[in-house]
């Protein structure tokens, strides 16, 4: 596939394209992808940050034919750049709701869809990173676009309260489920994904392990903190990702909390201690242990 590269138009398919944004780092990778979707009439997908020269970029792409602006998701890397593009184009601009800062046209869900001669395309509700994410479906050419939802290079960073690991997980797995199933992933960081059901049974695994890595240290401590685990689990990884490894252990333990494996005298505070559950079979073992 051609190089990431700021500012470069990349056509990936036909009618689509691709444009970088310029706002590398620890939480965008490469950057923010833009797609632009369509040839006489066009949708753009997550037009990036509020970056004069990547909107100006991407209206030039476009040349007077955008009609459209999606969103995946409101997080600062994905959305803010919908006014300022709105505004040179006079696209309608589509989202789930209207939150940080970001306000719709037109809000959509799951299920919606937009219908030209070129453009066949339904929105996927998946939560879990944010509650407000879509993931969006090229029907015929069975093309996900996935914004945060999976990426390519990385796993997915689910920040609660906002973010949640169950409904994550079970979004994972709805897209097992798509039928005729997706071919390909574009995802709102790094390259194209051209094996969308490895990289779907990656991400399960990889977080069914990671819970359970957590666990152990919380059974195996009787109690611990989110940076006793991170110490732990993250072993492994540069001490600078810790600090966002620390959201995602937290959402693990209040999944597992909600499934009554642990506990914690405030889930919502991010220093509190959490403990194992104890079941009533484990105790009964302990009592014989001791007796």
């Amino acid at each position: 596939m051609p190089e990431l590269t700021p500012g470069a138009v990349v056509t990936l398919a036909p009618r689509l394209r691709r444009i970088l944004a310029p706002n590398p780092g620890i939480f965008t990778g490469p950057g923010t992808n833009t797609y632009l979707l369509g040839e006489d009439e066009l949708a753009v997908i997550d037009p990036g940050p509020d970056d004069p020269v990547h909107i100006e970029a991407v209206a030039a792409a476009g040349a007077g034919r955008i009609r459209w602006i999606l969103v995946t998701h409101t997080h600062p890397d994905h959305a803010p750049g919908a006014a300022g593009l709105a505004k040179l184009t006079g696209a309608e601009v589509l989202g789930f709701d209207a939150r940080d800062d970001f306000n719709p046209d037109t809000e959509i869900g799951d299920g919606w869809s937009l219908r030209t001669p070129e453009i066949h395309l339904s929105a996927v509700h998946t939560p879990g990173h944010a509650s407000n994410h879509l993931c969006y479906l090229l029907e015929s050419e069975r093309i996900l676009l996935s914004g945060d939802h999976i990426m390519s290079g990385s796993t997915v960073i689910i920040s609660p309260p906002d973010g949640d690991m169950a409904a994550y997980m079970q979004a994972l797995a709805r897209l097992e489920l798509i039928k005729p199933p997706i071919r390909t992933i574009l995802p709102g960081h790094g390259d194209v994904i051209d094996d969308p059901k490895a990289k779907v049974e990656e991400y399960i695994t990889h977080r069914r392990a990671r819970e359970e890595e957590v666990y152990a240290v919380v059974a195996e401590s009787g109690k611990a903190g989110l940076d006793d685990i991170v110490s732990v689990v993250y072993a492994g990884v540069a001490p600078e990702y810790h600090p966002l490894a620390r959201f995602s252990v937290w959402a693990h333990l209040r999944k597992m909390a909600d499934e009554g494996r642990v506990r914690s005298a405030d889930r919502d505070d991010m220093s509190a201690e959490w403990h194992p559950v104890r079941r009533r079979s484990q105790a009964r073992r302990s009592r014989t242990k001791q007796t």
